[in-house]
C-alpha cells in the first residue's frame, strides 16, 4: 500500500518526535484507498474507496514489532461513473451485498531503508484470502495537528491480480485482427493514510 501525508499548515505546526513505538489509527476523512487497472490494454481507468479503517502499531526501534490492519469499505467504490460502479458491486465483480469491506492483516514487517518497509500479510477481497506485499513509505516526522492530535503520514502499493480473488468477469473486443480484453487482469493499489496517534490519557476521558 503507497501511504502519504500531507498538512496544508504543517510549516505552522510544531514538528513532534516520532521515534517511540505507538498505536496510530487510519483517519478515514483524510484516507483514500485507490486502484487502477488497464481498459482494452490501451488506457487506464482509475477508482478509489471512500472509507478505510484500521490500526497501525509502528516500533521503529523494532520494526519487526510492527503491524497493521485495515479494512475497506467496498461500498464507497467511485470510477466517476455510476453505471461502472454498479457493475463492479454485482456478482460480476465484488459482490457487495455478499462481501461488504476487504481487509489486510500484516504478519510480516521489514526495513526496507530510510522511511520505507516491506509489509507482507493476508489481503481478503470477496471472501478470498491471498498473501500479499506492500511497500510502504512513511513520512520521516510527525506533526501536530489543530486539536492537539498527533498526526502522521503512510504511502502503501502493490500490485495483484483480480482473478486470484475471484474477481474473474471478462470480455474481450475483436479489434485490429486481435481479441483484446475489456478489463485487464492485474491491479495496481495505492493507499494514501494519514494515521493519529493513540493517546491513552485521552482515551481514558472518553
Amino acid at each position: 500500500m503507497k501511504w502519504s501525508f500531507a498538512l496544508s499548515i504543517v510549516g505552522a505546526l510544531p514538528v513532534l518526535a516520532a521515534a517511540e513505538p505507538g498505536i496510530w489509527n487510519i483517519d478515514p476523512v483524510h484516507t483514500s484507498s485507490q486502484f487502477s487497472v488497464k481498459h482494452l490494454v490501451i488506457s487506464t481507468v482509475r477508482g478509489q474507496f471512500g472509507k478505510t479503517t484500521g490500526r497501525l502499531k509502528l516500533d521503529e526501534q523494532d520494526i519487526a514489532k510492527s503491524s497493521v490492519e485495515a479494512v475497506v469499505d467496498v461500498n464507497t467504490i467511485d470510477t466517476r461513473v455510476a453505471d461502472r460502479d454498479k457493475h463492479l458491486k454485482s456478482p460480476d465483480f465484488f459482490d457487495v451485498a455478499n462481501y461488504p469491506t476487504m481487509a489486510f492483516r500484516s504478519s510480516k514487517v521489514v526495513k526496507a531503508g530510510e522511511g520505507r518497509l516491506k509489509v507482507g500479510g493476508d489481503l481478503t477481497i470477496r471472501g478470498t484470502t491471498r498473501p500479499v506485499t506492500f511497500d510502504v513509505a512513511y513520512s520521516p516526522r510527525a506533526v501536530g495537528g489543530m486539536m492537539g492530535e498527533i498526526r502522521r503520514g503512510f504511502t502503501a502499493t502493490a500490485n495483484i491480480n483480480r482473478r486470484d480473488f475471484g474477481l474473474r468477469w471478462s470480455k474481450t473486443v475483436n479489434a485490429s485482427s486481435t481479441m483484446d480484453p475489456v478489463v485487464g487482469d492485474e491491479v495496481a493499489i495505492v493507499i494514501d493514510a494519514e494515521a493519529v496517534k493513540e493517546d491513552p490519557k485521552m482515551e481514558s476521558r472518553k
